[in-house]
């Protein structure tokens, strides 16, 4: 399996960022004068990398030695795009379908949606670049590879995202165990963004408000929801079933 490759040094790090590597979080030390890293921090901003902040010995024992200059980046072991490079992507399938995922930190569910976003035929993911689980080693592996074939867009704020891709066409489904319409009630021939909450909360109430549907999947015994992966997986398959269903496809 892969492994996040560590990049050490002000000016590696910097380098890094300027040259578009992929890059999951930086880390900085907690003491140093926040204006040392100015350029790092002006460039992390930009590309929607997270930047947090440790005691000088947390960070000399995540990067393996105290000779770090005060900064750590720990690279992504998978490539991500742009959101307008996603849309430049999706714009050659018809209706396309991407999934958007809302603080979901859990790396083995974060794994096993883009798997089935993947099988499911969807074009692409949108993570935001906080509250998200990092794209690991274990997320790679739980994905079975799927985000190795999977365009993966991480943005600085994913309401912004969403109204982006509102813009571009694409109406938002979230998904609610307390919303008035079923899932399989969802028109499913349309640009769509599946949005997936997070495993305990469910959508933020912001991102809510940007949804044009939000569904529920009914229960049917004790257990009062499915968790974030398994109710993924009945919303991508349904959707394509309906889309397979001559009689339900619009004129």
């Amino acid at each position: 399996m892969e492994k996040a490759t560590k990049i050490i040094g002000v000016n590696p790090v910097k380098e890094a960022l300027e040259a578009g590597k992929p890059i999951e979080k930086i880390l900085l030390v907690q003491k140093e004068s926040r204006s040392r890293y100015g350029a790092i921090l002006q460039l992390a901003r930009q590309r929607g990398v997270p930047v947090q902040y440790l005691p000088e010995e947390a960070l000399s024992r995540k990067a393996g030695t105290s000779h770090h200059q005060g900064v750590l980046a720990i690279g992504s072991v998978v490539q991500t795009v742009s959101l307008e490079e996603l849309l430049d992507l999706c714009r050659k399938k018809e209706n396309p379908l991407l999934v958007a995922l809302d603080r979901i930190q859990d790396p083995q569910n974060l794994g096993a949606i883009l798997r089935s976003a993947e099988a499911a035929g969807f074009c692409g993911a949108v993570l935001p670049a906080r509250r998200s689980a990092p794209l690991s080693p274990t997320v790679t592996k739980t994905s079975a590879g799927a985000v190795q074939f999977l365009p993966i867009a991480r943005v600085g704020n994913l309401n912004n995202a969403l109204r982006r891709l509102k813009e571009a066409g694409y109406w938002i489904v979230g998904s609610d165990q307390n919303a008035e319409m079923n899932y399989w009630d969802l028109p499913a021939e349309l640009p769509l963004v599946v949005v997936i909450g997070s495993e305990g909360e469910g959508m933020h109430h912001l991102t809510r408000r940007l949804c044009d549907y939000v569904v529920k999947i009914p229960m049917h015994g004790k257990t009062r929801s499915l968790n974030a992966s398994a109710a993924a997986a009945v919303l991508f398959f349904d959707i394509q079933r309906k889309r397979a269903l001559p009689s339900n496809k619009t004129e």
